[in-house]
């Protein structure tokens, strides 16, 4: 039982930035990775960017040298640091966790509401 709460969307010209924020609470054992997915309309929900516990990234190639992922461990927080942002960014993003549950040996997976970002002059 998982919740997260995201911020940071919005609206920003073509080359502007954007800082996105996610929060994990809720009864959970511990967080093993949290993350950053999106879907633009008619498309698949594809990876951003991930993190885990220990501090491995991943990124799509598309926003390698663009976007920077980072982490509280304390504050089971994450963050997506948005630079020079293109029109082929909007989409809706959406963080996601990958956690134990409490009190058992099980994994589970939680995804937050959402946040749009639109890129547009």
């Amino acid at each position: 039982q998982v919740q997260l709460v995201e911020s940071g969307g919005g609206l920003v010209q073509p080359g502007g930035s954007l800082r996105l924020s996610c929060s994990a609470s809720g009864s959970f054992g511990s967080i093993a990775s949290m993350g950053w997915h999106r879907q633009a309309p008619g498309n698949q929900r594809e990876l951003v960017a991930r993190m885990t516990r220990g501090g491995t990234e991943n990124y799509a190639d598309s926003v390698k040298g663009r976007f920077t992922i980072s982490g509280d461990n304390a504050k089971n927080t994450v963050y997506l640091q948005m630079n020079s942002l293109k029109p082929e960014d909007t989409a809706v993003y959406y963080c996601n966790a990958g956690y134990w549950v409490l009190g058992a040996v099980r994994f589970n997976e939680a995804w937050g509401q959402g946040t749009q970002v639109t890129v547009s002059s």
